[in-house]
């Protein structure tokens, strides 16, 4: 969807929207049609019954007295006495504004800005909050649907925001800050694409060669083949691919927006492009869904992409490991012994726990290489984390309780939302392994997602580090606020609010 802005409003206006607060309060744009129409938008709210309208609600009137429009939609702030929104409810209002043009089928439509007191929010804030929600509720993966199915896409096409005569409103602030709300936009779209494409699409080759482009971003990509991993014994990762035709990679990107001594910050995201299991395999029953067990690296793609696109004043390394999980002739046996590259040996007993066999060598090689301040990896681990947090909250393990902090923080603020789970010396037993240094495995039904963690953190060393799983979060099977079904983008805002609060 584009997102414009305008000094004056289009010439022929169809489809207006204007703000209003929940106390009956009417912007300046509000008052003026309401004048000019005879009280119609204070009879509409005044129709909502003594509470009045409800907070984050669009009241939609279809060709109103008085006014030359076809749909003139109320889009309702909460509360004044409330102080300011909270950025996260603008954007959430804007998503709904966005949802509800969908609905009306309208192609195009313009937002009149309000004065810059209107909101109790910075003029820019407000922008870029209402431009973001719009911009993320609107996505729509149609890329395999043929022309004649192109009614049951979202239609809004364009949405035009008119700027205020007030002064309050700065044109160059204005315009900034929907670059911004542009540039949240295009990095989660680029994840939600990747985790979208079906899995004969998207392989490793290919999502290395995804990661190329954002060179055009001042991105440096560096692509690791299977001989490299083999010089650097990536023994685990190369383990989970062996059964597949399709050849793993690694990539690394690397975004230096500091100086050139400072430390970089280290996001890792597990990508198995496709999971069967292995000869550990999955039920047939909603293996289709395996196309996205590569949401982790997916998310750490498009954060990449955001941070550049913004010039973020900090450096960031973003490391992914891609492989395909395939039962074959060569495929990894349960009972296996591998060695990975830190030294570790690891027993192999279900071939369907790959994801830490991935991430144990992308982590090792992140910290050796690259001495980072701290690490998170994202990855769609556990299903014994769908069953402790639901599909509301991704679960967050980690060895530092600052990092700890800063992450909760962030997903509350954005709306992708963490809960701790422990990790400790208890559960390091859950993976001893009888004839290995570990077992890719915990004990059966307990403290699984933990299980998991504990393996990963023996290949993280002193450095801080979270590790984040989004089994539960990647994926909606239901229209969420901020994204419509399918593909979520988890963390691609999460991360990129941690660094912009904490480290720039």
């Amino acid at each position: 969807m584009d997102l414009i802005l305008s000094k004056t409003s289009p010439a022929v206006e169809s489809t207006l929207v204007v703000l209003v607060d929940a106390d009956g309060g009417l912007s300046a744009p509000a008052r003026q049609l309401d004048d000019k129409a005879g009280g119609i938008v204070r009879r509409a709210l005044k129709a909502q019954g003594p509470d009045g309208p409800k907070s984050g609600s669009v009241l939609h009137l279809l060709a109103p007295g008085g006014l030359e429009l076809d749909h003139l939609l109320l889009a309702v702030l909460g509360k004044k006495e409330a102080g300011a929104p909270k950025r996260l409810e603008i954007e959430e209002l804007g998503a709904v504004i966005a949802q509800k043009l969908g609905a009306l089928k309208v192609a195009e439509a313009s937002l009149a800005l309000p004065e810059a007191s209107f909101a109790a929010t910075a003029a820019p804030a407000l922008l870029e909050a209402l431009a973001a929600g719009a911009a993320l509720r609107s996505y729509h993966f149609g890329k395999y649907q043929r022309p004649e199915k192109k009614d049951q896409r979202p239609r809004l096409e364009k949405l035009t925001f008119v700027l205020p005569s007030d002064a309050g409103w700065e044109p160059s602030a204005a315009e900034a800050a929907l670059t911004a709300a542009r540039h949240v936009a295009d990095g989660v779209v680029r994840t939600k694409d990747l985790v979208s494409e079906p899995s004969n699409v998207k392989y490793p080759e290919t999502v290395a060669l995804a990661c190329l482009e954002l060179k055009a971003f001042g991105v440096e990509v560096d692509v690791l083949d299977e001989k490299k991993q083999a010089e650097l014994k990536m023994g685990a990762l190369l383990a989970v691919s062996q059964g597949s035709a399709r050849p793993s990679r690694v990539v690394v990107m690397r975004w230096n927006g500091a100086g050139a001594d400072e430390a970089p910050l280290a996001f890792i995201g597990k990508g198995v492009t496709f999971d069967t299991g292995g000869i550990s395999i999955k039920p047939a029953a909603g293996m289709e869904e395996m196309k996205w067990d590569m949401a982790g690296a997916g998310t750490v793609i498009g954060l990449m992409q955001l941070l550049a696109s913004r010039k973020a004043k900090v450096n960031v390394v973003g490391v992914i490991g891609l492989a395909e999980n395939m039962p074959s002739g060569t495929a990894t046996r349960p009972g296996d012994v591998v060695t990975a590259m830190s030294g570790t040996t690891i027993e192999v007993i279900n071939t369907d726990a790959e994801g830490r066999l991935v991430l144990s060598d992308v982590l090792w090689y992140t910290n050796e290489t690259f001495k980072p301040r701290f690490m998170v990896d994202l990855a769609t681990l556990t299903g014994a984390v769908v069953v402790a947090l639901g599909k509301e909250r991704a679960g967050l393990f980690a060895n530092d309780d600052k990092l700890a902090a800063q992450l909760l923080a962030a997903g509350d603020a954005t709306g992708e939302k963490l809960w701790r789970l422990p990790l400790g010396s208890d559960y390091d037993k859950h993976i001893k392994s009888d004839i290995a240094d570990i077992k890719n495995v915990g004990r059966s039904r307990e403290a699984g997602s933990t299980a998991g963690a504990v393996f990963l953190q023996r290949f993280v060393g002193e450095t801080p580090w979270a590790h984040l799983d989004i089994a539960g979060t990647a994926w909606s099977n239901r229209d969420l606020p901020l994204s419509p079904k399918g593909a979520t983008a988890f963390g691609v805002r999460l991360l990129d609010r941690l660094v912009a609060e904490n480290f720039e």
